[in-house]
């Protein structure tokens, strides 16, 4: 039997002999280098980046069979890599604590890789002394590069190929394909010979769709909406439209449409459609605090597949200003239902319900609308809608009762070219409505206009630095200020218009008989917003903002019109589906407000 203090000893012993090779283990790779002599600073960067070896260490992967089977796959994605950028005659060399990564036997792994040496000689760039794709559709535009003289890049090539056989699909011919290829390189003198010839294949037309995985949506609903012009000219266009305009129904997960192998005699190629279903139904909530609005909340129900044609029943409601210092809770309930592939495959119908009760600063009311909408979309990016609705309201002011009926029928549209909806980092967005309404009893007739218009630039590295532009307004014409319902009015003030004045603080002072002044919308309108987006990491970004607005009461700039701005710093923290955002504002001009205001909520500012 061991002594105590023998038993001490050995156990010190173990613990040394642990720690030296957790500290091996750990230290297993203490160096990777590279060397690149010769090569631009985009080459360099290109194989870097390519390599697997160097994404395992950024990882703090140093298990010595995953860095072997690692540098092993870097032949493979280097030489891919510098193909991609031209380069034809490189050599490249990995050694593992000086052995050779391909020579290293796969059973016999080192027990310890301490360090790599990934050597590359990118060799001399390549380029095109021959560049030809044959036969080439009508109007096929092949890109700049692919040309003698240019540089010989390997995904020039690939998106030659891509751009010609989808040419020829745009045109009818599905079939189209490489029929033979030469790709020779002249070493010595760096020029690469790029032959390729295609085979069109015949001129085809759309046969019928079929359709498969559906479970609760109606087979026929489907072929409509998709709207796949059976017996016309293929097109591929036509053929991703076509999904494109089953996904946007957000009933199924995943859909893909693909044609068939066989010709069906004639000329007809049958479409298969698979599709895979959603759930059904969709929960949402979002909130928003302000300092001096308090906090708002909103929540939506909505049912995809409501009876199983794609209709979509959508239930809303929101509850705002909830602590507010200046004005009352206000609620909101809409119901719609609509339906898509209605007229055409791009048009959707529905049916709206409203309910808004509002009690303001110095009224409330309560407002009932009814209406059908159409909408139809042109484009991904293009959209248009239009409605007939009725809507009445009645309320209080400090002037008394009064009561609004009107019948609108407005229209708009949306052009939205933003590279990301949520956080955009360029692009431009535009929206605008011009409504036109006829007053019942004591409500006027006129014309209601709103814009909103929205640019985003990046300075520098894309999306490092982003400056962000929004102008708004809108003009009510043709009735007179106590004839024109309540929510047809503009008030400036608070997070959708001026940040740091307090919430619809800027308005028209009216008096109605012989009571007193009280404050309600004005006829005319005009905000905007500059901020200047910085991002510090990946997630978390700083803005700097300015907003300001005007209302008027017979013009945009007359003598009569009132303004206020405000300015302030925000806080963004990226969670993958939208930033969060804490906004600090305060008053620059005006006299509608004064104090630091705070503002809390999900996306961006606009």
């Amino acid at each position: 039997m061991l002594a105590p203090r023998e038993i001490l000893r050995s156990l010190v012993a173990a613990g040394v002999i642990g720690l030296v090779l957790t500290t091996v283990r750990a230290d297993a790779l203490e160096r990777l280098e590279f060397q690149i002599p010769g090569a631009s600073e985009t080459v360099a960067d290109a194989v870097r980046a390519a390599s697997l070896v160097r994404a395992f260490g950024a990882e703090g992967r140093t298990d010595p069979q995953d860095l072997l089977a690692a540098a092993r796959a870097d032949y493979g994605r280097l030489l891919a890599a510098l193909y991609a950028k031209g380069h034809y005659s490189a050599v490249i060399r990995i050694q593992i604590d000086g052995r050779e990564a391909a020579d290293i036997p796969v059973l016999d792994v080192p027990t310890a890789i301490s360090r790599i040496v990934i050597a590359v000689d990118p060799g001399p760039p390549f380029r095109f002394n021959t560049a030809r794709i044959d036969p080439l559709a009508r109007r096929t535009e092949l890109p700049e590069g692919f040309r003698a003289g240019q540089p010989a890049e390997s995904g020039v090539i690939g998106d030659a190929v891509d751009i010609s056989i989808r040419a020829w699909r745009e045109v009818g011919h599905a079939k189209a394909v490489v029929a033979q290829e030469a790709v020779v390189a002249d070493h010595g003198a760096a020029l690469l010979d790029v032959d390729v010839r295609l085979a069109p294949g015949p001129r085809l037309r759309f046969g019928p769709l079929a359709v498969g995985g559906e479970a609760r949506m109606r087979e026929r609903r489907v072929e409509k909406i998709a709207g796949l012009p059976t017996g016309e000219l293929f097109s591929e266009t036509d053929l991703r439209r076509a999904e494109e305009r089953l996904r946007r129904t957000g009933i199924f997960s995943t859909v893909t449409l693909r044609e068939d192998d066989a010709v069906t005699a004639p000329d007809l190629l049958g479409v298969t459609a698979t599709v895979v279903e959603q759930k059904p139904r969709r929960y949402s909530f979002g909130a928003e605090i302000a300092s001096l609005d308090g906090v708002s909340l909103t929540g939506s129900w909505l049912h995809r597949n409501l009876l199983g044609g794609g209709e979509r029943l959508k239930l809303e409601g929101s509850v705002t200003n909830i602590g507010s210092g200046v004005s009352g809770i206000d609620y909101a309930l809409g119901v719609t239902l609509d339906r898509p592939a209605t007229l055409t495959p791009d048009t959707t119908a529905g049916l709206l319900l409203a309910y808004e009760r509002l009690d303001e600063i110095d009224y409330s009311s309560d407002t009932v609308e009814f209406g059908l909408a159409l909408s139809h979309i042109f484009s991904e990016q293009l959209t248009a809608r239009a409605s007939l609705t009725y809507a009445y309201q009645s309320g209080t002011d400090p002037g008394g009762d009064f009561e609004f009926r009107n019948l609108s029928l407005p229209f708009g549209a949306t052009w939205d070219r933003r590279d990301d909806a949520r956080k955009p980092t360029r692009g431009f967005y535009l929206d605008a409505t011009v409504m036109p309404f006829l007053g019942f009893e004591t409500t006027g007739s006129g014309v209601r206009a709103t814009f909103d218009g929205r640019a985003y630039r990046s300075l520098g590295e894309p999306g490092r630095f982003v400056v962000a532009v929004r102008a708004q307004g809108g003009a009510v014409i043709g009735p007179d200020l106590l004839d024109t319902p309540r929510d047809l009015l503009f008030f400036s003030g608070g997070g959708g218009t001026v940040r740091g004045q307090p919430y619809r603080s800027l308005g028209i002072p009216v008096t109605r008989d012989t009571g007193p002044e009280f404050l309600i919308g004005g006829p005319y309108f005009l905000a905007g917003s500059l901020e200047l987006r910085a991002k510090l990491t990946d997630r978390i970004g700083i803005v700097g903002f300015v907003d300001a607005g005007s209302v008027g009461l017979d013009g945009f700039f007359d003598s009569s019109s009132d303004s206020h701005a405000g300015a302030g710093l925000g806080l963004r923290y990226d969670t993958g589906f939208g930033p969060i955002r804490l906004d600090v504002a305060a008053p620059i001009s005006g006299s509608t407000g004064d104090g630091v205001q705070i503002y809390i909520g999900l996306g961006q500012a606009f």
